[in-house]
Protein backbone atom coordinates (compact mmCIF):
# COMPACT_ATOMS: atom_id res chain seq x y z
CA UNK A 1 0.00 0.00 0.00
CA UNK A 2 1.57 3.43 -0.87
CA UNK A 3 2.06 5.96 1.33
CA UNK A 4 -0.25 8.77 -0.37
CA UNK A 5 -3.02 5.81 -0.55
CA UNK A 6 -2.48 5.57 3.41
CA UNK A 7 -2.87 9.03 3.51
CA UNK A 8 -5.58 10.00 1.63
CA UNK A 9 -7.70 6.73 3.62
CA UNK A 10 -6.73 8.36 6.59
CA UNK A 11 -7.82 12.20 5.47
CA UNK A 12 -11.08 10.31 4.72
CA UNK A 13 -11.40 8.86 8.25
CA UNK A 14 -11.12 5.22 7.05
CA UNK A 15 -7.98 4.17 9.18
CA UNK A 16 -7.53 4.89 12.67
CA UNK A 17 -4.34 7.10 12.60
CA UNK A 18 -4.09 9.49 15.32
CA UNK A 19 -6.40 9.93 18.08
CA UNK A 20 -9.19 7.26 18.61
CA UNK A 21 -11.92 9.63 19.11
CA UNK A 22 -11.66 13.48 16.87
CA UNK A 23 -13.89 15.67 17.81
CA UNK A 24 -15.83 18.16 15.38
CA UNK A 25 -14.65 20.83 17.45
CA UNK A 26 -11.22 20.08 17.45
CA UNK A 27 -8.91 22.43 15.89
CA UNK A 28 -6.92 21.17 12.67
CA UNK A 29 -4.87 24.25 11.65
CA UNK A 30 -4.67 27.73 13.27
CA UNK A 31 -3.82 31.05 10.92
CA UNK A 32 -2.80 34.18 13.47
CA UNK A 33 -6.06 34.02 15.89
CA UNK A 34 -8.44 32.13 12.77
CA UNK A 35 -8.77 28.17 14.24
CA UNK A 36 -10.36 25.70 11.52
CA UNK A 37 -11.89 23.00 12.96
CA UNK A 38 -12.13 19.73 11.80
CA UNK A 39 -15.72 20.04 11.82
CA UNK A 40 -15.30 23.35 9.38
CA UNK A 41 -12.74 21.15 7.31
CA UNK A 42 -15.22 18.26 6.34
CA UNK A 43 -17.72 20.95 5.20
CA UNK A 44 -15.47 22.10 2.81
CA UNK A 45 -14.32 19.04 1.40
CA UNK A 46 -17.47 17.33 2.26
CA UNK A 47 -18.13 16.24 -1.63
CA UNK A 48 -14.48 15.00 -1.64
CA UNK A 49 -14.94 12.67 1.38
CA UNK A 50 -18.97 11.32 0.18
CA UNK A 51 -16.52 10.83 -3.09
CA UNK A 52 -13.66 8.94 -1.50
CA UNK A 53 -16.05 6.83 0.89
CA UNK A 54 -18.16 5.79 -2.32
CA UNK A 55 -15.03 4.82 -3.94
CA UNK A 56 -14.29 2.82 -1.29
CA UNK A 57 -16.89 0.79 -0.53
CA UNK A 58 -17.35 -0.27 -4.77
CA UNK A 59 -13.78 -1.50 -4.28
CA UNK A 60 -14.55 -3.42 -1.24
CA UNK A 61 -17.72 -4.87 -3.01
CA UNK A 62 -16.34 -5.73 -5.65
CA UNK A 63 -13.41 -7.90 -3.81
CA UNK A 64 -16.13 -9.36 -2.13
CA UNK A 65 -18.27 -10.35 -4.80
CA UNK A 66 -15.51 -11.61 -6.53
CA UNK A 67 -14.72 -13.95 -3.18
CA UNK A 68 -18.36 -14.77 -3.14
CA UNK A 69 -18.34 -16.18 -6.81
CA UNK A 70 -15.15 -17.81 -6.18
CA UNK A 71 -16.65 -19.84 -3.19
CA UNK A 72 -19.67 -20.41 -4.68
CA UNK A 73 -18.11 -22.39 -7.66
CA UNK A 74 -15.66 -24.09 -5.36
CA UNK A 75 -18.60 -25.39 -3.78
CA UNK A 76 -20.61 -26.39 -6.71
CA UNK A 77 -17.40 -28.03 -8.14
CA UNK A 78 -16.72 -30.05 -5.58
CA UNK A 79 -20.61 -31.27 -5.75
CA UNK A 80 -19.86 -32.09 -9.29
CA UNK A 81 -16.98 -33.98 -8.77
CA UNK A 82 -15.38 -31.55 -11.05
CA UNK A 83 -13.08 -28.28 -11.20
CA UNK A 84 -14.20 -24.64 -10.48
CA UNK A 85 -12.21 -24.28 -13.89
CA UNK A 86 -14.11 -26.60 -15.77
CA UNK A 87 -17.06 -26.19 -14.30
CA UNK A 88 -16.71 -22.23 -15.75
CA UNK A 89 -15.73 -23.70 -19.06
CA UNK A 90 -18.73 -25.86 -19.05
CA UNK A 91 -21.73 -23.64 -17.02
CA UNK A 92 -20.98 -19.91 -18.42
CA UNK A 93 -18.16 -20.37 -21.64
CA UNK A 94 -20.17 -23.06 -23.15
CA UNK A 95 -23.21 -21.40 -22.15
CA UNK A 96 -22.88 -17.88 -23.88
CA UNK A 97 -24.63 -17.34 -26.43
CA UNK A 98 -23.05 -16.30 -29.51
CA UNK A 99 -23.20 -12.95 -31.09
CA UNK A 100 -25.74 -12.90 -33.63
CA UNK A 101 -24.75 -10.53 -36.83
CA UNK A 102 -27.45 -8.21 -36.15
CA UNK A 103 -25.46 -7.76 -32.91
CA UNK A 104 -22.70 -7.36 -34.92
CA UNK A 105 -23.95 -4.59 -37.35
CA UNK A 106 -25.53 -2.93 -34.28
CA UNK A 107 -22.02 -2.20 -32.68
CA UNK A 108 -20.16 -1.67 -35.58
CA UNK A 109 -22.51 1.18 -36.49
CA UNK A 110 -22.64 2.71 -33.53
CA UNK A 111 -18.81 2.93 -33.61
CA UNK A 112 -18.56 3.36 -37.10
CA UNK A 113 -17.16 7.34 -36.88
CA UNK A 114 -14.30 6.00 -34.57
CA UNK A 115 -13.33 2.95 -36.44
CA UNK A 116 -11.11 5.39 -38.98
CA UNK A 117 -12.81 3.74 -41.82
CA UNK A 118 -11.91 0.34 -41.28
CA UNK A 119 -14.89 -2.27 -42.63
CA UNK A 120 -16.69 -3.91 -40.87
CA UNK A 121 -15.00 -7.42 -41.66
CA UNK A 122 -11.93 -5.86 -40.84
CA UNK A 123 -13.10 -5.27 -37.50
CA UNK A 124 -15.20 -7.84 -37.53
CA UNK A 125 -13.48 -10.00 -35.50
CA UNK A 126 -13.04 -7.68 -32.51
CA UNK A 127 -16.43 -6.97 -32.10
CA UNK A 128 -17.11 -10.28 -31.85
CA UNK A 129 -14.16 -10.96 -29.15
CA UNK A 130 -15.90 -8.25 -27.29
CA UNK A 131 -19.77 -9.63 -27.21
CA UNK A 132 -18.58 -12.69 -26.41
CA UNK A 133 -17.02 -11.05 -23.50
CA UNK A 134 -20.03 -9.53 -23.09
CA UNK A 135 -22.28 -12.55 -23.12
CA UNK A 136 -19.95 -14.32 -20.89
CA UNK A 137 -20.35 -11.58 -18.18
CA UNK A 138 -23.90 -12.07 -18.49
CA UNK A 139 -24.01 -15.60 -17.94
CA UNK A 140 -21.60 -15.66 -15.23
CA UNK A 141 -23.84 -13.33 -13.32
CA UNK A 142 -27.03 -15.71 -14.15
CA UNK A 143 -24.94 -18.52 -12.87
CA UNK A 144 -23.97 -17.29 -9.97
CA UNK A 145 -27.49 -15.97 -9.08
CA UNK A 146 -28.49 -19.37 -9.81
CA UNK A 147 -25.75 -20.39 -6.77
CA UNK A 148 -26.44 -18.45 -4.73
CA UNK A 149 -29.96 -20.07 -4.30
CA UNK A 150 -29.13 -23.19 -3.19
CA UNK A 151 -26.36 -22.09 -1.45
CA UNK A 152 -27.72 -19.27 0.85
CA UNK A 153 -25.47 -16.47 0.22
CA UNK A 154 -25.59 -13.08 2.64
CA UNK A 155 -23.76 -9.60 2.75
CA UNK A 156 -23.44 -7.89 5.89
CA UNK A 157 -21.06 -5.17 4.23
CA UNK A 158 -23.50 -2.24 3.86
CA UNK A 159 -23.00 0.94 1.17
CA UNK A 160 -22.20 4.34 2.59
CA UNK A 161 -25.81 6.17 3.14
CA UNK A 162 -26.10 10.05 2.60
CA UNK A 163 -29.25 11.74 4.55
CA UNK A 164 -30.52 13.52 1.51
CA UNK A 165 -34.05 14.93 2.30
CA UNK A 166 -37.15 15.45 -0.20
CA UNK A 167 -37.63 19.36 0.74
CA UNK A 168 -40.84 19.39 -0.53
CA UNK A 169 -39.92 18.98 -4.65
CA UNK A 170 -42.16 17.51 -6.88
CA UNK A 171 -42.39 14.17 -6.47
CA UNK A 172 -44.14 10.94 -8.17
CA UNK A 173 -45.18 7.25 -6.69
CA UNK A 174 -46.13 6.41 -3.61
CA UNK A 175 -44.46 7.87 -0.23
CA UNK A 176 -44.32 4.53 1.48
CA UNK A 177 -42.52 3.25 -1.22
CA UNK A 178 -39.58 0.69 -0.56
CA UNK A 179 -37.31 2.82 -2.45
CA UNK A 180 -37.09 6.35 -3.05
CA UNK A 181 -34.74 8.17 -5.07
CA UNK A 182 -33.72 11.94 -4.84
CA UNK A 183 -32.53 13.11 -8.35
CA UNK A 184 -30.35 16.50 -8.45
CA UNK A 185 -30.67 17.25 -12.51
CA UNK A 186 -30.12 20.44 -15.05
CA UNK A 187 -31.89 20.76 -17.82
CA UNK A 188 -28.95 22.10 -19.79
CA UNK A 189 -26.48 19.25 -19.45
CA UNK A 190 -26.73 16.75 -21.89
CA UNK A 191 -25.77 13.85 -19.59
CA UNK A 192 -28.92 14.71 -17.66
CA UNK A 193 -31.01 14.03 -20.60
CA UNK A 194 -29.68 10.91 -21.50
CA UNK A 195 -30.27 9.83 -18.03
CA UNK A 196 -33.89 11.10 -17.87
CA UNK A 197 -34.33 8.04 -20.29
CA UNK A 198 -32.89 5.26 -17.86
CA UNK A 199 -35.22 7.71 -15.03
CA UNK A 200 -38.45 6.68 -16.85
CA UNK A 201 -37.53 3.04 -17.51
CA UNK A 202 -36.75 2.75 -14.20
CA UNK A 203 -40.28 4.17 -13.14
CA UNK A 204 -41.76 1.69 -15.68
CA UNK A 205 -39.97 -1.30 -14.65
CA UNK A 206 -40.41 -0.91 -10.81
CA UNK A 207 -44.14 0.80 -10.80
CA UNK A 208 -45.22 1.70 -7.35
CA UNK A 209 -42.29 0.36 -5.69
CA UNK A 210 -40.21 3.51 -6.76
CA UNK A 211 -40.78 7.43 -5.37
CA UNK A 212 -39.12 9.66 -7.38
CA UNK A 213 -38.09 13.44 -6.16
CA UNK A 214 -36.67 15.88 -8.96
CA UNK A 215 -34.19 18.46 -7.13
CA UNK A 216 -32.86 21.21 -9.24
CA UNK A 217 -28.76 21.63 -9.85
CA UNK A 218 -28.39 24.18 -12.23
CA UNK A 219 -25.21 24.66 -12.79
CA UNK A 220 -23.25 28.07 -13.36
CA UNK A 221 -22.01 27.78 -16.72
CA UNK A 222 -24.94 26.48 -18.27
CA UNK A 223 -27.20 30.07 -18.68
CA UNK A 224 -30.60 28.49 -20.04
CA UNK A 225 -30.61 26.04 -17.11
CA UNK A 226 -31.71 27.87 -13.88
CA UNK A 227 -34.59 29.72 -16.04
CA UNK A 228 -35.70 26.75 -16.95
CA UNK A 229 -35.77 25.28 -13.40
CA UNK A 230 -37.43 28.19 -12.70
CA UNK A 231 -40.11 27.52 -15.18
CA UNK A 232 -40.65 24.32 -14.30
CA UNK A 233 -41.40 25.27 -10.39
CA UNK A 234 -44.16 27.95 -12.32
CA UNK A 235 -45.33 24.39 -14.18
CA UNK A 236 -45.05 22.72 -10.44
CA UNK A 237 -47.89 25.54 -8.73
CA UNK A 238 -49.90 25.29 -11.78
CA UNK A 239 -50.37 21.05 -10.78
CA UNK A 240 -48.34 20.60 -14.23
CA UNK A 241 -44.80 19.65 -13.42
CA UNK A 242 -44.20 16.25 -14.46
CA UNK A 243 -45.69 17.77 -18.21
CA UNK A 244 -43.94 20.49 -18.23
CA UNK A 245 -40.37 18.87 -17.19
CA UNK A 246 -40.81 16.05 -19.78
CA UNK A 247 -40.78 19.19 -22.19
CA UNK A 248 -37.68 20.61 -21.05
CA UNK A 249 -35.79 17.58 -21.69
CA UNK A 250 -37.22 16.11 -24.93
CA UNK A 251 -38.09 19.86 -26.55
CA UNK A 252 -36.26 21.72 -29.25
CA UNK A 253 -34.47 24.66 -26.94
CA UNK A 254 -34.57 26.11 -23.38
CA UNK A 255 -35.23 29.85 -25.01
CA UNK A 256 -37.37 32.33 -23.59
CA UNK A 257 -39.47 31.68 -25.74
CA UNK A 258 -39.48 27.81 -25.91
CA UNK A 259 -40.39 28.00 -22.16
CA UNK A 260 -43.66 29.64 -23.28
CA UNK A 261 -44.14 27.25 -25.77
CA UNK A 262 -44.21 24.54 -23.80
CA UNK A 263 -46.43 26.02 -21.23
CA UNK A 264 -49.09 26.19 -23.82
CA UNK A 265 -48.71 22.70 -25.09
CA UNK A 266 -49.09 21.28 -21.67
CA UNK A 267 -52.18 23.76 -20.99
CA UNK A 268 -50.93 26.10 -18.25
CA UNK A 269 -52.50 29.45 -17.86
CA UNK A 270 -50.28 31.42 -19.85
CA UNK A 271 -50.57 34.96 -17.56
CA UNK A 272 -49.85 32.88 -14.68
CA UNK A 273 -46.71 31.47 -16.13
CA UNK A 274 -45.90 34.53 -17.70
CA UNK A 275 -46.31 36.60 -14.43
CA UNK A 276 -44.55 33.68 -12.44
CA UNK A 277 -41.38 33.64 -14.79
CA UNK A 278 -40.80 37.26 -14.65
CA UNK A 279 -41.31 37.46 -10.74
CA UNK A 280 -39.25 34.07 -10.28
CA UNK A 281 -41.02 33.30 -6.60
CA UNK A 282 -39.17 30.24 -6.29
CA UNK A 283 -35.97 31.09 -6.66
CA UNK A 284 -34.92 30.16 -2.73
CA UNK A 285 -36.56 26.39 -3.23
CA UNK A 286 -33.76 26.17 -6.11
CA UNK A 287 -31.56 27.91 -4.02
CA UNK A 288 -31.90 25.52 -1.62
CA UNK A 289 -31.41 22.41 -3.94
CA UNK A 290 -28.15 23.42 -4.53
CA UNK A 291 -27.16 23.87 -1.31
CA UNK A 292 -28.40 20.73 -0.19
CA UNK A 293 -26.78 18.93 -3.28
CA UNK A 294 -23.35 20.64 -2.29
CA UNK A 295 -23.60 19.15 1.31
CA UNK A 296 -24.93 15.78 0.07
CA UNK A 297 -21.62 15.66 -2.02
CA UNK A 298 -23.29 16.63 -5.65
CA UNK A 299 -20.32 18.13 -7.98
CA UNK A 300 -21.64 17.40 -11.14
CA UNK A 301 -24.89 16.61 -12.98
CA UNK A 302 -26.65 14.26 -12.79
CA UNK A 303 -26.48 12.80 -9.33
CA UNK A 304 -28.86 10.02 -8.04
CA UNK A 305 -29.64 8.90 -4.10
CA UNK A 306 -31.49 6.03 -4.38
CA UNK A 307 -32.61 5.27 -0.45
CA UNK A 308 -29.50 7.78 0.44
CA UNK A 309 -26.99 5.57 -1.52
CA UNK A 310 -25.49 7.90 -4.36
CA UNK A 311 -24.73 7.40 -7.82
CA UNK A 312 -23.19 9.86 -9.88
CA UNK A 313 -23.48 10.23 -13.63
CA UNK A 314 -25.48 8.95 -16.20
CA UNK A 315 -25.62 5.49 -15.61
CA UNK A 316 -27.33 2.76 -17.38
CA UNK A 317 -30.35 0.84 -16.35
CA UNK A 318 -28.57 -2.01 -15.13
CA UNK A 319 -26.27 0.21 -12.16
CA UNK A 320 -29.67 1.67 -11.46
CA UNK A 321 -31.62 -1.94 -11.44
CA UNK A 322 -28.37 -3.14 -9.32
CA UNK A 323 -28.95 -0.84 -6.46
CA UNK A 324 -32.76 -0.84 -6.35
CA UNK A 325 -32.86 -4.85 -6.18
CA UNK A 326 -30.45 -4.63 -3.56
CA UNK A 327 -32.77 -2.20 -0.99
CA UNK A 328 -35.82 -4.42 -2.29
CA UNK A 329 -34.09 -7.60 -1.07
CA UNK A 330 -32.95 -5.64 2.34
CA UNK A 331 -36.71 -4.05 2.80
CA UNK A 332 -38.48 -7.47 2.07
CA UNK A 333 -36.38 -8.68 4.82
CA UNK A 334 -36.45 -6.34 7.25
Amino acid sequence: MSRTFVATLAIAGFLALGPAVRAADDVVATVGDKKITRAQLEDEIRAKLIELDNQRYDALREGLDGMIAQELLKREAAARGTTPEALTTEEIEKKAPEPSDADIQKVYDENKAQLGGQTLEQIKPRIVQYLKGQKQDERRTAFIAELKKKYPTSVALKPPVVDVAAAGRPERGPKNASVTIIEFSDYQCPFCQKAEDVVDQVMKTYGDKIRLVYRDYPLPFHPNARPASEAAACANAQGKFWEYHAKLFHGDGLEPEKLKTYADQVGLDRKKFDDCLEKKPFKAEIDKDVKDGEKAGVNGTPAFFINGRMLSGAQPFEKFKEVIDDELATATKS
